[in-house]
């Protein structure tokens, strides 16, 4: 079945990934890979909207600056067709000071020809963000709030 070859290669792709072997990550994808997160670019700049090879590697060398281990657990992964779609909930390690963001990401990847053409990352940015600036936002939030300004 297509759906098991899938499978298989979202989770070697997402294996490399985190192993920190960018290379044979890309080669997993497609030359037009398109990928698309709904972090805030103002405090995550390299996130966003990617496009192309290049366009992607830059973004994942800027994480892995930031992150050392990085691990996945992968409670829930579907295949169907050429699409996969996987709930990960992923463990960085800051290298600033060996904090450990933990985060849930919905991630959804369409397959072309059996390489990755487009990824597309849902997440709660305000629980990452909370913990990437160390700030406790909705005590922030609060003391600025609407009728506080």
């Amino acid at each position: 079945m297509i759906e098991n070859l899938h499978r298989q290669r979202v989770l070697n792709f997402l294996d490399m990934f985190s192993n920190g072997d960018l290379e044979a990550a890309l080669s997993r994808c497609t030359d037009d890979i398109e990928f698309f997160s709904n972090a805030p670019i103002d405090i995550l700049p390299h996130m966003g909207l990617r496009h192309g090879k290049a366009d992607l590697l830059d973004m994942w060398k800027t994480v892995h600056a930031r992150y050392s281990n990085m691990r996945y657990e992968i409670p829930i992964l579907i295949a169907e067709g050429d699409q996969v779609a996987a709930n990960i909930r992923a463990f960085f390690r800051k290298r600033s000071n060996d904090r450990v963001v933990q985060f849930d990401i919905a991630t959804f990847y369409t397959l072309r020809e059996g390489r990755i053409a487009r990824i597309r990352e849902i997440m709660d940015t305000f629980d990452l963000v909370a913990q990437v600036l160390e700030r406790d936002l909705a005590a922030l939030l609060a003391a600025t709030g609407p009728d506080k300004t």
